[in-house]
């Protein structure tokens, strides 16, 4: 009843913003574990409502080992949050975990709101950002196999998929036939991309033909990956300070010195919490990841939450088996740290960042793409990784 995931986005463009109160369970083995406080993940939830257009109009947090089966909350704070309604006037509410189908259930029904977690605010913002055939057919799948076991209870869904009353086959429950209807448009969505990554596949074996390395650009959402890849090609990627602001993947050709020339390929950010499904959906996107000769990891060196973030990436790197691929670690944003008021020079500052250098010690490159600072050293870093010197076309032909 409340989720609109297929063909409307969960905060669409109004006069005034959707207000949402965003609840999350403070673990303490789980901060010890990971690294990330609640607060920190909480204010990465609200950086993700403000980019799908909502406002945050308080937080919620309880002390919990583990969420309640049913209700996520104990029955306290779930008294509480629900009391929250009439002075926050909230419309949504936002959970910080993935939800099961059940506490989904179980919670719209006592607070009689939209509720929402993680995963499906990234989905909206993916759905926003999509640009591309094969982004908007990658989000879909990532959308339906989300909604797949949360069809219980679900009636308004014929709508979005576009069947009917009279879809039903005899002696099926509605339910039954709603599984079937999605799943085969699951089906008929893998096949597309499928399609799809053929084709790139193609494109991909053209480009090995004629020996043009590919760089994949890879990072934590917000990072400013697409940043640097307009300073570094002079290029219009769109660069927003949000979450997950640009979404399809974007390629560029860049030339050297003596002729070599490299594709640089900016890749969606990564997230903390990044479910499975979200992944798979978009494994052909992360194919180019795959196909590239160097991984370039930019890292927000002025977030706070810096080392995390980089974990977080270099986690979904090792899960996507490129582990072993050789990588450049740039500090991206160096313009916002406050030591270079100082005039501190380059070995100064890196050693300020021990525990982020353990990563790729030797391949570590500061930059700021606004100021266009250190690209010339980047460039010559990614120079050593290239092959012997490759001819462009337009002079070979010459």
């Amino acid at each position: 009843m409340w989720r609109r995931l297929i063909v409307k986005t969960l905060f669409e463009t109004v006069e005034k913003p959707e207000k949402a109160i965003l609840v999350a369970i403070d673990s303490r083995s789980q901060a010890i574990h990971s690294g990330w406080t609640v607060q920190d993940s909480l204010n990465e939830l609200e950086q993700l409502l403000t980019t799908a257009g909502g406002v945050s109009v308080g937080r919620l947090i309880q002390k919990l080992t583990q969420p309640n089966k049913s209700t996520y909350l104990g029955k306290g704070k779930l008294e509480e949050l629900l009391a929250l309604q009439s002075t926050l006037k909230y419309s949504v509410a936002i959970f910080d975990d993935e939800l099961t189908p059940v506490q989904q259930r179980t919670l719209e029904d006592f607070l009689e709101v939209k509720v929402i977690d993680r995963v499906a605010l990234i989905l909206d913002i993916f759905a926003r950002h999509a640009k591309t055939m094969e982004g908007k057919l990658q989000v879909e799948l990532a959308q339906h196999q989300y909604l797949l076991p949360r069809l219980a209870g679900q009636w308004s869904h014929l709508e979005r998929l576009g069947g009917g009353i009279g879809t039903r086959g005899p002696g099926e429950s509605q339910l039954e036939t709603d599984k079937q209807l999605l799943q085969q448009r699951i089906n008929r969505l893998k096949q597309n991309i499928d399609r799809v990554s053929r084709q790139r596949n193609l494109y991909r074996d053209k480009r090995r033909t004629r020996g043009i390395p590919v760089i994949a650009m890879v990072g934590y959402t917000n990072s400013g990956k697409s940043s640097l890849m307009n300073a570094l090609t002079k290029s219009k990627v769109l660069a927003e300070n949000k979450l997950f602001a640009t979404l399809d993947p974007t390629t560029r050709r860049i030339v050297l010195p003596g002729n070599r020339q490299f594709l640089l390929t900016d890749t969606v950010g990564f997230i903390k919490k990044l479910p499975p499904t979200i992944v798979k959906a978009f494994r052909a996107t992360l194919e180019e990841i795959t196909d590239s000769a160097l991984l370039i990891h930019v890292i927000d060196i002025n977030s706070r939450n810096a080392f995390e973030q980089c974990k977080t990436v270099e986690q979904i790197i090792g899960d996507l088996g490129l582990g072993e691929k050789p990588r450049i670690t740039v500090f991206n944003k160096i313009d916002l740290l406050p030591e270079l008021r100082e005039k501190k020079n380059e070995p100064e500052i890196l050693t300020m960042f021990d525990d982020l250098l353990q990563f790729q010690p030797s391949n570590t490159v500061l930059t700021s793409a606004t100021c266009r600072w250190g690209l010339n050293n980047l460039l010559e870093t990614i120079g050593r990784y290239l092959p012997e010197p490759y001819l462009s076309e337009e002079r070979s032909e010459s």
